[in-house]
C-alpha cells in the first residue's frame, strides 16, 4: 500500500520530528514551516467528523494557512510569538500568535475526540463498536456527544 494512503502515519512522523526538536538542546527552535506542515496533515481528520464540524475545519485550515504564510518570513515559533508580543498584537484577531493558539486548540479537539472514539469502542472503520452510541446515530452521534463533553477544554479564553 502506498504511503499516501496512511495519513495517520504521516501525521505521527511529522509530530515525532517536532517532538525531537522540543526535546533537544534547543527547544525554542521549532520552525514555523515544520510546524505548519505537520498541522496541514491534520486537516483531513476534520472531514471524518461530519458536516457539523465543517466550520471548525474551515477555521482550522485558515489559521494553518496563515502560519504557512508566516513561515516564509519568520523562522521559529518563538520568533513569531516574540514579534507579536513586541507589537502588542498577541490577543488581536488574525495575529499569528492567536492563530497559533487556535490551531493548537483544533489539534487538542481532534486528539480528544479521536481518543474518546477509541475509548467508546469506535476503533475500526466499518466495524460497529460495542457501544450504544452506534445504534443511536453512528459516528456523528458519538462525535457530537464527545464534543459536548469536552467543550470546556477547548473553549476560547482569548
Amino acid at each position: 500500500m502506498a504511503d499516501n494512503h496512511k495519513p495517520l502515519r504521516k501525521i505521527s512522523e511529522a509530530f515525532k520530528e517536532l517532538e525531537a526538536t522540543v526535546n533537544s538542546q534547543t527547544p525554542d527552535d521549532v520552525k514555523v514551516a515544520s510546524f505548519s506542515r505537520a498541522c496541514t496533515l491534520i486537516s483531513p481528520l476534520f472531514g471524518c467528523l461530519g458536516i457539523a464540524f465543517k466550520f471548525a475545519e474551515m477555521d482550522y485550515v485558515a489559521k494553518v494557512n496563515d502560519l504557512v504564510e508566516a513561515s516564509k518570513s519568520i523562522g521559529t515559533l518563538q520568533d513569531m510569538i516574540e514579534r507579536d508580543v513586541e507589537a502588542n498584537t498577541v490577543k488581536k484577531g488574525g495575529s499569528h500568535t492567536r492563530n497559533l493558539l487556535r490551531v493548537k486548540r483544533g489539534i487538542d479537539m481532534i486528539k480528544v475526540l479521536f481518543e474518546q472514539m477509541l475509548v467508546t469502542g469506535w476503533g475500526h472503520v466499518g466495524v460497529p463498536p460495542a457501544c450504544p452510541e452506534w445504534t443511536r446515530g453512528g459516528l456523528d452521534y458519538v462525535v457530537a456527544r464527545q464534543y459536548n463533553q469536552i467543550g470546556e477544554i477547548v473553549s476560547p479564553k482569548i
